[in-house]
């Protein structure tokens, strides 16, 4: 709140995330870094200045990986991360036709930790898959849920364009105000348009920050946006250098876990996953966590037929809840997703019974076995009594028995879906398909 004689404090646990940001994306580790007081006046900076770091900041250069627009992957280079406080925040509010705004200090002075890339994002969809890799990051090293749309994780997005076979960029803007990853990528994609159509117009683009109003999908201008020089840094008076010793160091490195490549490699290498499967389960750190107990339960199971159900039938039940949803806001056990499998493979259940399983797990969290018998859903190895269902559904569609006979093979398939309905998935599949045929072709 700009207290008089309020003294600012280095919170060691903000250091101590920041390096390991740096090393997780191979950056240079400053042997000292220092503070700054960056000075501007705004309403949401209730002190007239910042600190932050200018000249020397915690970590510099290194790289994180994105998709590209055709699907392949390239580095993104970094410029560095540093560590500043946060701001207040501005909620601008409407009553009655009259305009005003408040102050949220909540964060105002809480640690922020900023990373800035260097100009080499070429598209809107490569700055989306940044913000999704780097959410990824945080979450698996635990610095940050990094939810957008809370304000966890924010993106102030820089667009400069130039002419084909040009390199020297034209003046950039910056856009603020985006709450999540669409709306980063229609800000810029707007963005872009935009400049176009002013460089086509022979007119000059104003260095400015503009704001994004996601109703319309347009930026709007906000403010002419100030340089390095404007913002009148030097060095902070109330807090000293750090110096970043081999200890610290030692001591950050020994508290890294594994990383989301790291993790998908040895999916592969433990697990016989396909490099597209383990990407897709270490693309949550909860998920693949989730994933890894599942196959540790019970290490009969194989691993390759539990991941197809991840990826599957639960991905969809959970993609159901939201976006951001994992395993463990449901009411289903990792180790009864095991047991659910462990039956498919036993052959005690059909796959289609163990869907109709897993969708009553999602509703209920029960125990698979005690499900089985409750819905009766154990496979059905009778075959007299498949036999008669099958006759029945036979008897009863003509049109698709005439279609059949008449050479038409995918009939077999619409019969096999009215038995194994009237069978609720009991039965076989593969038996239910041969004995339609035996008694169609015996007639």
């Amino acid at each position: 709140m700009g207290m008089p004689g309020a003294l600012p404090v280095i919170n060691r646990q903000a250091v101590f995330y920041t390096v390991m940001a740096g090393l997780a994306l191979d950056c240079d580790i400053a042997s000292v870094a220092k503070f700054d007081r960056k000075n501007y006046p705004y309403p949401d900076l209730v002190k007239g200045y910042q600190i932050s770091q200018y000249d020397q900041p915690f970590c510099e250069n290194g790289a994180l990986l994105v998709e590209t627009d055709d699907g392949s992957e390239r580095p993104v280079e970094l410029e560095r991360i540093h560590l500043e406080e946060d701001t207040a925040r501005l909620v601008h509010r409407e009553e009655d036709g009259k305009s005003y705004s408040l102050l949220d200090l909540n964060r105002s002075g809480s640690p922020l930790m900023e990373l800035v890339t260097r100009p080499n994002i070429r598209s809107a969809k490569e700055a989306a898959s940044f913000l999704r890799r780097l959410r990824q990051l945080a979450r698996y090293l635990d610095i940050s849920d990094a939810n957008m749309e809370k304000g966890q994780l924010r993106c102030d997005a820089n667009i400069s364009i130039r002419p084909v076979g040009e390199t020297l960029l034209g003046t950039k803007v910056e856009i603020k105000n985006m709450n999540s990853f669409r709306a980063v990528q229609r800000a810029i994609e707007y963005e872009i348009e935009r400049q176009s159509q002013v460089v086509l117009a022979g007119e000059r683009i104003v260095q400015e920050t503009r704001g994004f109003i996601d109703n319309t999908g347009e930026t709007v201008s906000q403010r002419s946006k100030e340089g390095a020089s404007d913002y009148r840094y030097f060095p902070e008076p109330d807090l000293p250098p750090l110096t970043i010793n081999p200890g610290f160091l030692e001591e950050v490195r020994e508290a890294m876990p594994e990383l989301p490549r790291e993790r998908a490699a040895r999916f592969i290498e433990e697990y016989g996953l396909s490099p597209s499967e383990a990407t897709t389960l270490t693309s949550s750190k909860l998920r693949s966590q989730a994933y890894e107990d599942c196959v540790q339960f019970d290490k009969t199971v194989p691993p390759r037929n539990i991941a197809k159900w991840f990826i599957g039938e639960i991905a969809k039940h959970i993609n159901e809840l939201g976006v951001d949803a994992e395993l463990s806001d449901t009411l289903v056990k990792s180790d009864n997703i095991s047991r659910l499998v462990k039956l498919v493979e036993k052959k005690d259940i059909t796959q289609n019974a163990a869907r109709d399983i897993l969708a009553e797990m999602f509703e209920s969290g029960d125990d698979p076995e005690a499900l089985v018998d409750k819905l009766g859903l154990r496979k059905t190895t009778d075959l007299d009594a498949i036999r008669s269902v099958a006759k029945d559904v036979i008897d009863q569609n003509p049109k698709a028995v005439e279609d059949y006979i008449g050479g038409k093979e995918s009939a077999i398939g619409f019969l096999l879906g009215q038995v194994m309905r009237a069978t609720k998935g009991t039965a076989d599949a593969n038996t239910v398909r041969e004995l339609l045929k035996e008694i169609l072709d015996s007639n």
